[in-house]
């Protein structure tokens, strides 16, 4: 039976969205989209959540895209203003989880050196007793390796936690490997979910 909550971070806890940051910085709304589409895009960033650094993936994105430099040497100070703010709902649920002395745990694909200007705004994180992150890791959901790490350093066994993600890859590899899943999709399904399980009050 879960008695322990490990949660995803992007779009679970806190929104997570490239635009937010440019959207001020480039007022023409067509500019804005092909910009985010083929320039600093999701994939483009994955690279820091597998732990490469921003000053050597900015050098080569400016190298395909000399003229676009300005901005992408934005992306790396200013990436605090890629996160939109707290899921509804979701702050509050941890607190809640925290007062009933759930443990409480994370796996987030998150670049180290963004992570720790992030983590300085954001004192939810205080009632986690630890979090994985994949780019000071070098391991990235969904794989296998970053779940065994995980159930290690968590001192949890098979099945002693639910692990909590909006992608439904990432949730399956964690079923595949030691957790119970729940794919994500707002605060009062994973409330209902957690109070069946005993871990949140009904």
């Amino acid at each position: 039976m879960a008695k322990a909550v490990v949660f995803d971070v992007g779009n679970v806890l806190y929104g997570w969205d490239i635009a937010a940051l440019y959207r001020p910085l480039i007022a023409d709304p067509e500019r804005l989209a092909w910009f985010c589409r083929e320039v600093v895009t999701p994939e483009w960033h994955f690279q820091h959540d597998a732990g490469r650094p921003f000053a050597e993936t900015s050098a080569e994105l400016i190298a395909r895209f000399p003229e676009e430099a300005d901005l992408i040497r934005q992306f790396g100070p200013r990436f605090n203003e890629t996160i939109v703010g707290p899921i509804p709902g979701m702050l509050a649920l941890v607190e809640q989880l925290a007062q009933r002395g759930v443990p409480l745990f994370g796996i987030t694909n998150f670049s180290a050196e963004f992570w720790a200007p992030f983590r300085a705004t954001a004192p939810v994180f205080d009632h986690f007793t630890d979090i994985i992150v994949s780019g000071a890791e070098r391991l990235v959901k969904p794989d296998p390796a970053i779940y065994a790490l995980a159930l290690c350093r968590f001192g949890l066994a098979p099945g002693e936690a639910i692990f909590v993600d909006d992608r439904a890859d990432n949730v399956a590899a964690g079923e595949a490997n030691g957790f119970v899943g729940h794919l994500f999709t707002g605060h009062e399904p994973l409330a209902a979910e957690l109070a069946r399980l005993g871990l949140l009050a009904q």
